[in-house]
Parts: structure tokens; C-alpha cells; sequence
């Protein structure tokens, strides 16, 4: 008897995805709930689930395809390993593997984009994870023997044809969902938005001061590090209180004013630019809010954010620094009217009192949506993050 696999409801308004790999083979023993395949969205990967035990059967639809919710791509039929591997079509030469073996061969998200991120055969790996389930770090330890390994000297064959001449080896690779997705988005808001960019620059040096004094308490009392993103995020909730119009957006011809601030944090994840939401950031402690991000970003990198982490949002803070950049004009987040864009620390010569000194600076940016919010409010909205931030003391006292 067969069991039909069909696509999981994905989230509001997502109607289709694209199967980005299957994680059980025809032949393969399956447990019940367990992972068989992979999908992308246009915000996350989501995982299928089988739906009973038995062993995987036909894949109808393939990797790459587009399959709507509710669509049946695959099956899985009755009985247990090689007792029902004849029954899946189609199925492959080798014999299936033993129930015990193919769940030792499960991957985590993690584990799977470790494993092809550096070409490592799984098969390859000893586990060391429970049930000798191969963890991400026995797919680093691999890739570190491997690069380490000498490569063996092989003869070229005498026939072995020469390259083409002018060939330079290019490479096409289809658009992920994810990064389609991302491609439309940032060109809709290019279209629709009016965009503009306002520029400021910060003296980190009170923000620096007392993250060294606090750092080490803050963490043995929160058990999370102390960072930037939460006094700018603090920053950023006196700015949208006293310019509401830069925490709101447009909904035809009528303005939505949020009484919240659902703060969404761009992360670069491996399959392309995500930006999960700490929800009510207004309402949170630094460490309520360095734990969110911490959470937010961790699951970004393993692959494990859900439909519910990316929706909603009414602000965006996006860190260019992290990867070095000095200076950028980031683009909203529609249906959002602004972004606040983050850069990296730099000591430059400054005039304080007459004199000139060395600070830590940083060049804030906050790109706006001009149909909403006038130059005079977006410039006032980066100046109170700016003395926020230059004075600390802001924030305790709503100032």
C-alpha cells in the first residue's frame, strides 16, 4: 500500500514552493516524521515530514521543480527496508540500506549544508553524534583532513583532449527561490518607493566604554554577550516614538501608524539575505533583545527559521559592518518606509572643544521611503539614534 507525500501549508500567502533536494531515496527506510525533503520558499526552507513509517517510494516531482501546496510528490510504501525496496519506483541498483543505517544517515540542516558547502561525501564521515549520527563538526574535521591531505600525482592521459581555446569555464547555476525572491523584492521597492538615503556619523566611544566596563557581568548574569545591535535597536524605538512616521507604512492611499516596534534584523544566511523579526523590540531588555538576535541568527546559518520568524516586521536594521563595509545606502524592506543601515568602526581624526582627537567612528545611514516621510523627519529620526548612542544615558531616561 502506498501513502501519498504531499507539500505541508507553507504560511499565509505562500502557495507554492520548489523542492530544493530529497533526503530519503527510493529504497531507503523511513521513520515516521522524519525528514524526507527539502523545500524553498520565498522566505525559508521548509522541511517535509513523512507521514508513516515504510520505506521511501517514487519521487514524482524532482529537485528544481515548482509544486503547489497541497500537490503529491512522492510516496512511501509499506513495509521496512530491503522487504519493501522493490516496491519503490524507481529504485536504485544497490541493495537499500538497513533501517538502523540509513537513520545513522539523517542529516541535520546544518549538517547538510556543511557537507556541501565543502564536497564532502557523507558516507565518508564517522559520526560521533548520538546513534553515530554525523554532527556538523565531524563534516568540518573531514574537510580539515581533506585539505590537509596531499593530492596524488596523476599522469594526464596522452588523449586526453585540450581545453577549447578562450574557454574560461563559466558556470550557470538556477536562481534559488529564496534569492528570486529577494531579487523582486529589493527591484519592487526600487519601482514603488520613493528611496532616499540620509547619512550621519557617530562617536562609538560611550557605547565601546561601556560594553568593556559591563561585558563580563552582563553575560555571567544574562548568558549572552553584550553587543551593538542592542543599544542601537534601543536607539532606534526613542527614534520611531517621537517620528512615528518612520515606523509606519503605506496601505493604498491611507498611512498605517504601528504602536510596536516589530524589529526586523537582515542576516546573511547561506542561501541568501533573510530578515527574521524580534518581535515588540520596544517592550525588551538589552538581554531580551541580544538573545532574540542571537537565536534569530543562529537559526538563519542552520537553516531552521520558520514562516512565523520572517513575518511582519516594521523597521529594518541591517549591519554592512560585520562584513567591513564603511559606507551604504540600503534599500527598505517593503511593505516597511525604512531601513537603518549599520557600518564598521574606524578611528578618525575628529574636533572636540577646539581640538583635534582620535574616535572611534561609525557612518550611520537611513534609507526612507520620501512619499511618507519628509527629509526634516528623517533626518531628526538619525539624529536622536546618533545622541542615543553617543549618550547612553538617553536611553535610560526616554530622551
Amino acid at each position: 500500500m502506498s501513502t501519498e507525500i504531499k507539500v505541508p501549508t507553507l504560511g499565509e500567502s505562500v502557495s507554492e514552493a520548489t523542492i530544493g533536494e530529497w533526503l530519503k531515496q527510493p529504497g531507503q527506510a523511513v521513520a515516521a516524521d522524519e525528514p524526507i525533503a527539502s523545500l524553498e520558499t520565498d522566505k525559508v526552507a521548509v522541511e517535509v515530514t513523512a507521514p508513516v513509517a515504510g520505506v521511501m517510494g517514487q519521487h514524482i516531482a524532482k529537485a528544481g521543480d515548482n509544486v503547489a501546496v497541497g500537490a503529491v510528490i512522492g510516496t512511501i510504501e509499506a513495509g521496512s527496508g530491503a522487504a519493501a525496496a522493490s516496491a519503490a519506483a524507481p529504485v536504485a541498483a544497490a541493495p537499500a540500506p538497513a533501517a538502523d543505517e540509513s537513520d545513522a544517515a539523517v542529516l541535520s540542516p546544518a549538517v547538510r549544508r556543511a557537507v556541501l558547502e565543502h564536497g564532502i561525501d557523507p558516507a565518508s564521515i564517522k559520526g560521533t553524534g548520538k546513534d553515530g549520527r554525523i554532527t556538523k563538526e565531524d563534516v568540518l574535521a573531514a574537510a580539515a583532513a581533506k585539505s590537509a591531505a596531499p593530492a596524488p600525482a596523476v599522469s594526464a592521459p596522452a588523449a586526453a583532449p585540450a581545453a577549447a581555446a578562450g574557454s574560461r569555464g563559466e558556470e550557470r547555476v538556477k536562481m534559488t527561490r529564496l534569492r528570486q525572491t529577494v531579487a523582486r523584492r529589493l527591484k519592487e521597492a526600487q519601482d514603488t518607493a520613493a528611496l532616499l538615503t540620509t547619512f550621519n556619523d557617530c562617536d562609538m566611544s560611550a557605547v565601546i566604554e561601556a560594553r568593556e566596563k559591563f561585558k563580563g557581568v552582563f553575560e555571567k548574569k544574562h548568558g549572552v554577550k553584550l553587543g551593538f545591535m542592542s543599544f542601537f535597536a534601543k536607539a532606534a524605538c526613542l527614534a520611531l516614538k517621537d517620528i512615528p512616521a518612520v515606523n509606519a507604512r503605506i496601505e493604498g492611499d491611507e498611512i498605517v501608524y504601528h504602536p510596536y516596534v516589530d524589529l526586523s534584523v537582515a542576516v546573511s544566511a547561506p542561501n541568501g539575505l533573510v530578515v527574521p523579526v524580534v518581535r515588540d523590540v520596544d517592550k525588551l531588555g538589552f538581554a531580551d533583545i541580544e538573545k532574540a538576535i542571537a537565536d534569530l541568527g543562529k537559526r538563519a546559518k542552520d537553516g531552521t527559521l520558520t514562516m512565523e520568524d520572517m513575518k511582519g516586521g516594521t523597521f529594518t536594521i541591517s549591519n554592512g559592518g560585520i562584513f567591513g563595509g564603511l559606507m551604504s545606502t540600503p534599500i527598505i524592506n517593503p511593505p516597511q518606509s525604512a531601513v537603518l543601515g549599520l557600518h564598521r568602526i574606524e578611528d578618525r581624526p575628529v574636533v572636540r572643544d577646539g581640538q583635534i582627537v582620535i574616535r572611534p567612528m561609525m557612518y550611520l545611514a537611513l534609507s526612507y521611503d520620501h512619499r511618507l516621510i519628509d527629509g526634516r523627519e528623517a533626518v531628526t529620526a538619525l539624529k536622536t539614534i546618533k545622541e542615543a548612542i553617543e549618550d547612553p544615558t538617553r536611553l535610560l531616561i526616554d530622551l
